[in-house]
């Protein structure tokens, strides 16, 4: 079976290995210059920069894609727990670090917030039943991908009470303090989301991160994409960098193969689009415009280059902005950068990043994806502006005095690199809960041959829902050839 994944990102790749060792024909197109989507890199002066994921949840999902290949992960990758997960920096000057295992939070909210001990463990739990109920069901096909229906048991963790309303207004309705608050009201931005917009579904995300880790991988996150490209090049997976697809070619109701922009095409049985959904009408040629109020953020980010480690800065550190009600106002009902950002800082301790005694910091601060036309050199340089001035009020060393090496990605840059509607990061973002958990399917309802993978579709955003995706779409196309 021949098959053509379009696009190169984290699920492509992982699609086309798992297919390469059933036994397919596969070629993998990209049209970058290399793989791995928004899972990328960047280098200068001998700096060297995630542009993408900067944090590994759920690693069995990782392992399990090298057990199915026939590999170890550890044989590839090397992978760090990370504890603290985390230091939370707020506008009146308070800290506040979150260590990674759930006990040694749960102590630290019980000494430093006594009366929300009883709401931070409710939370936690609702997060578990969502997601001992999402193993048996969500995590495994799409709701309306026949024949698989829910298993009687899985209806046991059924949350009945509190999950299905708005995110913002169950935290605030267990949790007291601010600080905390605010804490459990940036998990929704992990899938580009605005937390008073989204369902208290998404309280799956603090749980998750609590239940299995955080996990930095030596070398950046972009050494999971250099690991599965040597291995598809090492399996015979045809790999072809710096190709467009224009066109999905059909023949009636199936797809047959692609054409490029420099006039060649490939014929294939099997078609996997590994891109953002709204794109995907365009290569069908069908109507196509997606409403930018259904797109999930974008971002501004800062790759910063300093000759010193600066101090005070946890591997993850979140600056709050003053207002975040205001920040969500501005980013979803205005769209437009906010005036105050709230501003994440990562600062891996990885001396294979930097030169001698330097630090590679990725700084990023949530936009709008409103793409090329919003992003000009003037708006670009008062979103710079504004970071460095929230770094700076909240006390931390003069990051932009100090940099080197500051090159910057905003929506506009997005939109171009990976031809995501806009620059939207995750495709939709997850307000209501029809768009939280009926994503686009990972086969296509209308073509025969075509089928879906990545971020943009079922299960969804982040690394983790990505290989799920890819493992889905790989289970359906053989399931279908056998049926075939």
């Amino acid at each position: 079976m021949r098959v053509l994944v379009i696009g190169g990102g984290l699920g492509g790749l992982a699609v086309a290995l798992r297919l390469r060792a059933a036994g397919c024909d596969v070629t993998l197109c990209d049209n970058g210059a290399g793989f791995g989507g928004k899972m990328n890199r960047w280098e200068a002066a001998g700096y060297r920069f995630d542009t993408g994921p900067t944090l590994l949840t759920m690693p069995d999902l990782l392992r399990r894609l090298f057990n199915d290949l026939g590999e170890r992960l550890e044989e590839h990758l090397e992978l760090i727990p990370l504890d603290p997960h985390a230091e939370y920096v707020y506008p009146d000057g308070f800290r506040l670090t979150v260590p990674a295992r759930w006990e040694a939070w749960r102590e630290a909210v019980r000494r430093l917030f006594p009366e929300d001990a009883t709401g931070v463990e409710t939370l936690h739990r609702l997060g578990e039943r969502i997601f001992r109920l999402s193993e048996l069901t969500f995590f495994r096909s799409h709701p309306l991908v026949p024949p698989r229906l829910p298993p009687l048991g899985a209806l046991r963790h059924l949350p009945l009470r509190h999950a299905w309303g708005n995110y913002a207004r169950t935290v605030e309705r267990f949790i007291r303090s601010d600080y905390l608050r605010r804490i459990f009201l940036r998990y929704p931005t992990y899938v580009g989301s605005s937390p008073y917009l989204c369902p208290a579904t998404l309280l799956v995300i603090p749980y998750l991160e609590h239940a299995f880790g955080a996990w930095y991988v030596k070398g950046g996150m972009y050494r999971i994409v250099e690991s599965l490209v040597a291995l598809a090049e090492a399996r015979g997976v045809e790999l072809l960098p710096g190709v467009e697809v224009v066109r999905i070619e059909l023949e009636g109701r199936r797809a047959r193969g692609a054409r490029f922009r420099d006039g060649g095409r490939l014929e294939a049985d099997v078609v996997i689009f590994n891109g953002d959904s709204a794109a995907l009408p365009g290569l069908l040629g069908l109507p196509t415009r997606p409403p930018a109020a259904g797109r999930s953020l974008s971002g501004v980010v800062l790759l910063a280059g300093l000759r010193q480690r600066p101090a005070g800065l946890e591997h993850h550190t979140v600056v709050f902005s003053a207002d975040y009600r205001a920040e969500f106002g501005a980013l979803f009902g205005e769209r437009r950068f906010p005036d105050d950002p709230t501003v994440y800082v990562n600062a891996p301790r990885d001396a294979s990043l930097a030169p001698p005694g330097g630090q590679a910091l990725f700084i990023m601060a949530n936009a709008p994806a409103d793409g090329v036309a919003s992003w000009n050199e003037t708006a670009v340089g008062e979103a710079r502006r504004r970071i460095f001035a929230r770094l700076r009020t909240a006390g931390l060393p003069d990051l932009e005095r100090a940099a080197e090496v500051c090159q910057i990605w905003h929506p506009g840059r997005f939109a171009e690199r990976y031809l995501a509607p806009g620059g939207a990061i995750y495709g939709d973002n997850s307000h209501g809960w029809r768009r939280a958990f009926l994503r686009p399917p990972n086969r296509s309802p209308r073509f025969a041959g075509l089928y879906c993978a990545g971020g943009s579709f079922h299960p969804g955003g982040g690394v983790p829902m990505v290989l799920l995706s890819a493992q889905m779409t790989a289970a359906l196309v053989m399931a279908d050839a056998r049926r075939s």
